[in-house]
């Protein structure tokens, strides 16, 4: 009798079931860094909503990045892809925001504005720390409730039917 040595490859058909969803992520992140530019544009002659531009901006990501997936994929997303890429994107719109804010804290605000700013938090952080976290909250809902339902919305087996 011969030994049989096992084969440690994945199949071919695990490979092509599961695409990479760094690309998508990225067309997500592309859409929200889009549509915040145009709304930063129309903020300067109009007033909005900060946390509605955030929803809209991510809304507008979520489109980008679901229809190139159903574009290149030719089915909808899964639902743990769905989780992938709405922790994947909320990390890029949020590594975006730190980046913006310290351009904005280093290139903008000279050093007594920024002292300001620092005591100010340090004396009432609580309403800061809420905020941030309110704001995160409703980055997570609104990416997730966009992509599930533009993924329904857009899915083509649905639409064929």
């Amino acid at each position: 009798m011969s030994r049989q040595t096992t084969s440690l490859n994945k199949p071919q058909t695990l490979i092509q079931a599961q695409p990479k969803l760094a690309r998508y992520i990225g067309f997500f992140a592309i859409g929200y860094t889009l549509a915040s530019t145009i709304f930063m544009i129309i903020q300067t002659k109009l007033a909005l909503n900060p946390q509605l531009v955030m929803v809209v901006s991510i809304i507008v990501g979520a489109y980008i990045a679901v229809s190139k997936f159903i574009k290149h994929q030719k089915r909808a997303l899964a639902r743990d892809e769905i989780n992938k890429l709405m922790f994947g994107g909320i990390v890029i719109v949020w590594m975006l925001t730190v980046i913006y804010f310290s351009a904005i804290w280093f290139w903008l605000f000279d050093t007594i504005s920024r002292e300001v700013l620092f005591e100010m938090a340090m004396q009432r952080p609580l309403p800061l720390l809420s905020s941030l976290m309110l704001m995160l909250v409703l980055t997570l809902v609104s990416a997730r409730i966009s992509l599930w339902s533009i993924n329904r919305l857009l899915d083509p087996i649905r639409k064929s039917t």
